[in-house]
């Protein structure tokens, strides 16, 4: 990863913990994709947190099944859902195993790998990438759909990947990056306890989903 800089790789522990404090905290944060010819990378730039089994809009409020175990397994671990069935989400499991709950990856600001980025979603880049518009580069990752589809994101290949070990070619590493502002906003895009202020984003970045209206 050294196209990135210095980077230090999250702990399981970072994980473990209520998920409303893991979303905020993943902002900022790199979401990176090791392929064998480049890093791909995309800062956090929104999130949304889902609490378990009293949470009427998360998986795991049915209790455990084959699909949702990994949300009740061990921190920092990928859970991939498919969805209205054409794209792929990605969450991060949270709190200690056996107790469920995760983080929804919402959107991401290309940072590493934004031209094969860009060409997994059907892109077509301005050739000097200097030039390419911010409303063109929002098109890569700004929605969960989106973000999988950049990255390479699917259920057979990364659920239950773990995404703090270094050898994992799916990880969350942090650069140092330093938000400034957080805006939290109902979740979106669902409409079971829809109400509930449980969407982060980073305040003021053109790279987020949907409306931005603080809760």
């Amino acid at each position: 990863m050294n196209s990135l800089g210095r980077v230090t790789l999250l702990k399981a522990d970072f994980f473990d913990r209520d998920p409303r404090w893991v979303a905020r905290a993943l902002l900022g944060k790199l979401l990176v994709r090791q392929t064998p010819r480049e890093v791909l990378a995309g800062r956090v730039v929104e999130t949304e947190a889902y609490l378990g089994q009293n949470d009427a809009a998360a998986h795991a409020t049915a209790g455990r099944t084959a699909r949702n175990s990994v949300v009740f397994g061990p921190p920092g671990h990928a859970y991939v859902y498919f969805i209205y069935g054409n794209h792929y989400c990605l969450n991060v499991s949270c709190l200690p195993e056996g107790t469920p709950g995760c983080v929804l990856f919402r959107a991401l600001e290309p940072v590493a790998g934004i031209e094969r980025m860009a060409e997994e979603r059907g892109i077509e880049l301005a050739r000097d990438k200097k030039l390419a518009k911010t409303s063109t580069l929002k098109k890569i990752a700004s929605g969960p759909g989106r973000l999988s589809e950049a990255l390479e994101i699917t259920r057979s290949r990364d659920n239950g990947k773990s995404l703090v070990s270094m050898g994992s070619d799916l990880r969350i590493v942090d650069d140092g990056y330093r938000v400034r502002g957080v805006t939290v906003t109902p979740r979106i895009g669902i409409v079971q306890s829809a109400e509930l202020p449980l969407r982060y984003l980073i305040a003021g970045n053109v790279f987020v989903s949907g409306r931005t209206l603080a809760a």
